[in-house]
């Protein structure tokens, strides 16, 4: 996976050519950065996971083979300049993209194999463990929304088309985006929310890393169960997020224009999640400075 994201960024350089607006080699840039990290991630998981360990550990070998199947048909797509995903042109390509929503399915399950795993794994790191579940758990929502983009749009039920499914949620995939993301700037894209829902798993172990680092200044957060409920009170936030993005893509919506009620339900969010932080933050200062010293 690392060896092709650099085979790919490599030729992201070299070769100009456009597919549905975006460089060619972006998509398999793209894919293999996010498997990588999502497979490196879940190796970290199988480090904690204490029972059905041999189950676990099949599951995860069985998803990472899927994804180097997918990563290869991606790569040999993008070197024909054809598409990929969505793409059904010939029989082939017809063949081979329903073969790929078949891995899409197995990577679900056994990544949802090595989740059960991990909640039924006893633990006394309970933030630590729990930025995991919760990360894992946000990453089967993530990967879930990747089905609502094979569903074929009106224009392609109306008549013949060389695609089915899209990215774009009111507009045609293949217009103005955001750069090396794609994301659309004119409509809805359920990218985002199946983007954001995937790396949950770095995410949240990483503001759990955070906040020890803010430990060392300030006491409070050093005290376990002050850590386990910000690490609830993220994880909650990052399920809202996610929330959020998906039904602003499904009205069609632009990431970069949000309406008054995209805007207004993701202030509220924030008002709320900043609130039971702050209410988790004093109160464990209150019990800090109540211990006595000596």
């Amino acid at each position: 996976m690392a060896g092709l994201a650099v085979f790919s960024l490599v030729a992201l350089l070299v070769d100009d050519r456009l597919l549905m607006g975006q460089p060619v080699w972006t998509k398999p840039l793209k894919f293999a950065l996010s498997t990588l990290l999502y497979s490196v991630s879940v190796s970290w998981v199988l480090s904690r996971v204490t029972r059905f360990r041999r189950v676990a550990d099949a599951a995860a070998t069985v998803f990472v083979v899927s994804f180097l199947v997918e990563l290869a048909w991606i790569t040999w797509s993008a070197a024909r300049g054809r598409m990929s995903h969505f793409g059904v042109a010939t029989p082939l390509e017809s063949v081979l993209y329903q073969v790929a929503g078949l891995i899409g399915v197995v990577v679900w399950i056994m990544s949802a194999i090595v989740c059960v795993a991990l909640m039924l794994s006893a633990t006394e790191n309970r933030a630590q463990v729990w930025s995991m579940r919760a990360g894992m758990l946000i990453a089967l929502a993530g990967m879930a929304v990747g089905a609502l983009m094979t569903s074929p749009t009106p224009e392609q039920v109306a008549g013949p088309s060389d695609l089915r499914g899209a990215h774009s949620v009111g507009v045609a995939d293949g217009g103005a985006a955001l750069p090396l993301l794609g994301w659309s700037t004119e409509g809805g894209d359920l990218r985002i929310p199946h983007f954001i829902g995937m790396h949950a798993l770095q995410v949240l172990p990483l503001v759990l890393a955070a906040l020890r680092l803010a430990g060392r200044r300030l006491p409070a957060l050093r005290r376990p169960e002050v850590e386990f409920q910000l690490v609830l009170i993220t994880s909650a936030g990052y399920a809202a997020l996610l929330g959020l993005l998906l039904w602003q893509a499904l009205r069609g919506q632009s990431i970069v224009s949000p309406d008054g009620l995209t805007a207004g339900a993701g202030v509220a969010a924030v008002i709320c999640l900043g609130a039971a932080t702050a209410a988790v933050v004093l109160r464990a200062g209150r019990g800090t400075k109540a211990i006595p010293v000596g």
